[in-house]
């Protein structure tokens, strides 16, 4: 079950207070009694509402089939959230407080690459964490000082930049503007991009807090370009569409993944994006996985996510508590050290399903090695945290104002 923060300050509140009044009823624990796993999860509920929550539901689905199944060491696993915003220095202070106030012992998050990178140099490592990130994908996180603290269930956009450069060139073009967000999630994907990209590109970058696109759009428009190339976070990808198509300066699109979102296409229109391509960060088509997990999620939920790295999530959460459960210990570099062992072979293969997480957990616990196969894909890490394969998905806008899932491809790091 997790929590949100607000709610465990009245709830620490309350116990307090039931201590001081009742202390003759209160009862230690016994010595030996194992301490309880407990997870952060850091993710931009301000800034992507839509997307946070899904992954919310996601690391919540995880923890509810861990217990099911036993819990991590004998004990229920508990949850914690907290909001990292947009604002990299924001996001460290609530990984801070996570570590510092509420204790956890790993992290799930943060969603955004310009989160992740002072979090891992200047939380996780430091204070020996392990973070798992579902979707921060920069290049610059492979090289990352982190004292190998840091890891993710996403692919590097060192992959998926030379996917958004062949479905650019897949769809016709060959003259292109790109227009990205001068963060390390943009920068990695543009510099990903224009390395494969065979033809002419006018890239042009975007501040954070940026709120007038004009000048940018013409500047991508200047050489002539049949497209443009949109690496931008939701509410400036809105703004930059609207802009384009109200100055008549583009209107054919294609997509990085922080723009997969059905939000752009009910606001702008199907008449305007449906037909128009993105990529994003994909889980393995014929996953064994996928059935027994996508029924659970629509049991517990009522409908799958749509939007990328949700499943990635659950992985990145499931990937702590087992390595937990095959440590026989809660302590951060004790988690750390199991996290290749039990995302790769040898070991029994144990999907990323309720009755795989239990088989698992029962397996480790008998002393057993295990080999997660997650339910986005394997999680076979290198020796910087990053995967060493995965996959791509192809997405396109409809013109009823839908995202729909067109190809999945398999890459190699």
């Amino acid at each position: 079950m997790i929590l949100r923060t607000r709610f465990v300050r009245l709830v620490v509140t309350a116990s307090l207070l039931l201590v001081a009044c009742s202390c003759t009823f209160v009862v230690p624990p016994p010595t030996d009694t194992p301490t309880a796993l407990k997870l952060g999860l850091l993710l931009n509920y301000t800034g992507s509402p839509e997307a946070s929550a899904d992954r919310e539901r996601a690391f919540n689905l995880a923890i509810s089939h861990v217990n099911a199944g036993g819990g991590v060491l004998g004990q229920p696993v508990t949850g914690i959230a907290a909001d990292a915003t947009s604002d990299p220095q924001t996001a460290v202070a609530a990984a801070r407080y996570l570590i510092e106030v509420e204790g956890v012992h790993a992290i799930v998050g943060p969603n955004a690459s310009s989160a992740a990178l002072p979090i891992a140099e200047t939380v996780a490592g430091p204070a020996g964490i392990p973070v798992i990130s579902p979707s921060a994908t920069s290049p610059q996180l492979s090289t990352v000082p982190d004292n190998d603290f840091f890891f993710r269930t996403a692919l590097s956009d060192a992959i998926q930049g030379p996917v958004l450069a062949s479905l650019t060139r897949e769809r016709g073009f060959d003259n292109v503007g790109f227009i990205y967000v001068n963060d390390a999630y943009g920068q990695g994907l543009a510099a990903a991009f224009a390395r494969a990209w065979d033809g002419t590109l006018r890239s042009v970058a975007l501040e954070v807090n940026q709120t007038t696109y004009l000048e940018a759009l013409r500047e991508s428009a200047g050489s002539g370009a049949q497209a443009l190339v949109v690496v931008a976070h939701e509410e400036q990808a809105l703004a930059l569409i609207r802009t384009a198509l109200d100055e008549r300066l583009f209107d054919q699109f294609v997509f990085g993944d922080a723009a997969k979102r059905v939000r752009l296409v009910q606001e702008i229109g199907g008449t305007h994006l449906g037909g128009m391509y993105g990529t994003a960060g994909a889980s393995a088509p014929d996953n064994d996985a996928t059935p027994e997990w996508e029924a659970a999620f629509i049991e517990a939920y009522g409908a799958l996510p749509v939007l990328a790295y949700v499943k990635e999530t659950y992985d990145a959460t499931m990937a702590l508590v087992l390595a937990a459960q095959a440590a026989g210990s809660v302590e951060g570099s004790a988690i750390r050290d199991r996290l290749r062992e039990i995302g790769g072979p040898p070991g029994y293969i144990v999907p990323g399903t309720p009755t795989g997480v239990g088989d698992g957990l029962r397996r480790l616990a008998s002393g057993q090695a295990i080999n997660y196969e997650g339910a986005a894909s394997s999680l076979d890490w290198d020796e910087n945290g990053d995967l060493l394969q995965g996959y791509v998905g192809i997405w396109r806008f409809t013109p009823d104002e839908r995202i729909e899932e067109m190809d999945t491809i398999f890459v190699q790091n």
